[in-house]
């Protein structure tokens, strides 16, 4: 079984992916591997998520697929039937940390508030992710996060793009972060798949600090 804090250190950027079919899917996960990307969110923001997850799965042995925007206990056993290897949620319940548990689904629960984060830590969450990122004050937000929760590391996510992504990876409690700019509309609906791998290579060449 994946660990969580295992599989945010294959990679500084984590893509956060919506599909609308399943081989649109398999076309755009294959480029963000071939680009040196490792780890996938496939998203059930959409039908097509828990069959994009099960394809993107088999691409390679060394391909690491999670499924994101947990919000339903029930995701847990689907995802993980499905083939993903660790779940992201925007949030974090008691029913939700236990559903993980016996799906037996590593999660990287959601967190925006010190609240949220001293629930975590209670459930013994060490890395969380930030989310949404940018709207819940960004930068300054985890600088002033870091003073009451040091031993706390996250994985911000939502209104990131590739010109702020490096600020937010230099922070001393950042692991790595989550993004769609690896996949923008106009590449996936033009099926332009060598620019999704470009956008991950040059995402992968980001610093882990």
């Amino acid at each position: 079984m994946v660990k969580i804090k295992d599989l945010v250190q294959l990679g500084p950027v984590i893509p956060v992916l919506a599909f609308e079919s399943a081989e649109q899917g398999e076309h755009v996960s294959r480029a963000l591997h071939t680009g040196g990307v490792k780890v996938l969110e496939i998203t059930l923001r959409t039908a097509a998520g828990l069959a994009a997850i099960e394809r993107a799965s088999q691409l390679a042995d060394d391909i690491v697929v999670g499924v994101g925007t947990i919000t339903k206990s029930e995701h847990c056993a689907q995802a993980k039937k499905a083939g993903a290897q660790f779940g992201v949620s925007p949030g974090l319940t008691k029913d939700l940390h236990l559903a993980a548990q016996d799906a037996g689904l590593p999660l990287l629960p959601g967190v925006m508030t010190p609240s949220d984060l001293i629930q975590a830590i209670e459930l013994e969450y060490d890395i969380v992710k930030f989310f949404p990122a940018q709207q819940a004050g960004g930068i300054a937000m985890l600088q002033a996060l870091y003073g009451p929760f040091p031993n706390l590391r996250f994985c911000p996510t939502g209104g990131i793009t590739a010109q702020t992504a490096p600020d937010f990876l230099k922070q001393p409690n950042v692991v790595c972060v989550g993004g769609s700019w690896l996949t923008p509309k106009t590449a996936v609906t033009s099926q332009d798949w060598a620019e999704i791998t470009r956008l991950a290579q040059l995402a992968s060449q980001l610093n882990n600090y």
